[in-house]
Parts: C-alpha cells; sequence; structure tokens
C-alpha cells in the first residue's frame, strides 16, 4: 500500500469544513423531530413503499455525491430499513448490546467493547475492517447518546473521538498509529439514528456522515473504491444485519 498510496496527516482546515458540515446537519434535524417528517423514508410514497415491503432504501442526502473540503471528502448517506413484528425496545436492546457487535455485525466490526454507560449515554470501542481492493484496520472510540422523543420513537446519536490506522492487525507486529494520521481512509464518523415503532414493526434509519482523504491524483483506482463505495456499503450492511439480527430474536 505504501508504494501506492503515501499517508497523510489531517489537517485543521479539513476538520473545520467537517465541523462546519455537521453543524448545519444537525440544524436540519432538529427540524424534522417533530410532525410529519421524523422518517426520511416517509417523505417519498415510492420510498416508503418499498421500505414497508422489505427493501433498504439508501442514497446520498443530498443525492449529488461527496462534498469537496480542502483535502478531504465529506460522505453524508441515509438508509432506512423496516424490521417486521418487532418492538422500538427489542432494536434499542440490540444496537445497545456493544459487547456483541462483534458477532451481529461482523466482518466489518472484528470486535466491540462498552467501556462505560450512565443512563441512554454510551462510551464504546469497535475495532473495524474496510476491504475493498486494499485492507485497512481502525480502531475506534464512540460516544453514543440516545434519547426518546415519546413512547415509539427515539433517536441516537454516535460521534467517533479517536479513529486510529491499524498496521498488521492480529500479528505479534501490530501498530496502532496516531490519530488523524496514515491512509486517510477514514478519519471521522458520526452517526444520526432514528427508531420508530408502527405498522407492526420497528422502522430502522440511520444518517451516516463521515469524512475521509481525498483522491490524489493518479490513484483513483486505489483510493476510490474505498472513499467512495464502502461508506454506501457499510450503511446498507449495518441495516441489514440489524434486521437479520432482530428478525432472529423475534422467531
Amino acid at each position: 500500500m505504501a508504494q501506492t498510496a503515501k499517508p497523510v496527516q489531517l489537517k485543521p482546515q479539513t476538520v473545520e469544513a467537517f465541523d462546519a458540515y455537521i453543524r448545519e446537519a444537525e440544524a436540519g434535524m432538529k427540524q424534522t423531530l417533530q410532525g410529519n417528517s421524523f422518517l426520511w423514508s416517509d417523505a417519498a410514497a415510492e420510498r416508503a413503499q418499498q421500505v414497508r415491503g422489505g427493501q433498504v432504501a439508501a442514497q446520498f442526502w443530498s443525492g449529488k455525491g461527496p462534498a469537496k473540503v480542502p483535502d478531504g471528502l465529506i460522505h453524508d448517506w441515509i438508509g432506512t430499513a423496516f424490521v417486521p413484528g418487532t418492538t422500538v425496545g427489542d432494536a434499542l436492546a440490540l444496537v445497545q448490546d456493544y459487547d456483541n457487535h462483534k458477532n451481529i455485525y461482523k466482518p466489518e466490526v472484528i470486535a466491540s467493547k462498552l467501556i462505560s454507560r450512565r443512563e441512554n449515554d454510551f462510551q464504546i470501542y469497535l475495532r473495524l475492517l474496510k476491504k475493498k481492493i486494499l485492507t485497512v484496520v481502525l480502531d475506534t472510540d464512540h460516544d453514543v447518546q440516545y434519547r426518546a422523543l415519546d413512547r415509539k420513537r427515539w433517536t441516537c446519536r454516535s460521534y467517533t473521538t479517536r479513529i486510529a490506522e491499524v498496521e498488521h492487525a492480529g500479528s505479534p507486529k501490530e501498530n496502532v498509529l496516531p490519530a488523524d494520521t496514515g491512509y486517510g481512509f477514514l478519519w471521522r464518523l458520526y452517526s444520526y439514528w432514528r427508531f420508530q415503532e408502527r405498522d407492526g414493526g420497528v422502522y430502522v434509519e440511520c444518517r451516516a456522515i463521515s469524512l475521509t482523504r481525498d483522491v490524489p491524483f493518479g490513484l483513483g483506482w486505489v483510493i476510490e473504491p474505498i472513499i467512495q463505495k464502502l461508506p454506501k456499503e457499510s450503511l446498507i450492511n449495518t441495516l441489514v444485519a440489524t434486521r437479520t439480527a432482530l428478525q432472529a430474536k423475534t422467531r
């Protein structure tokens, strides 16, 4: 990998642009917490019908692709899945079982651990595997907050507080790099979940906003599949795995 892509350092101006994007995105999310627009999937009749019929709907939030920022790209995806025959309590119990995420969300989650919990606030650790032409292993720490709007509607916000690339993972030569250094395939990952119990089941929705390096000239064939395709694939895989695990509990 070192022969095809050089290590990079996350720059302050890249973080500033991401933080500004998040502020604007979160302001928009607050406006949709009340009324009939709680779920993105309900905003279009065809999309709502697809999700209710068992499909996982997912797209760029803007519909236009990643947002370019100085020395980086922001990937903003949203997706929804419907899980019949389950409750919002079941869904929350599953996703809050962080010690078991390594089983629920494998192979992308290699290791998982609950670090601390205070009521509906969690600190967790996940070791992630990203594989697309190249294989990248990441140690990640997350702050996660759950909030109830009412008995059948919950939200969740998850921020990465550390993402560190791991060289030679699982071997005696394993080396965890300092955060914000390395190949830049994932600098930040902020996830926003919504859970709603209705129609005889639970809608599980996730908006995932991630920050990666930009695509260096001449290395698109190596870098682009990782940072362009993986965000969507990871989101869909997460929603499918959540649905599969919930359905297994209802059988």
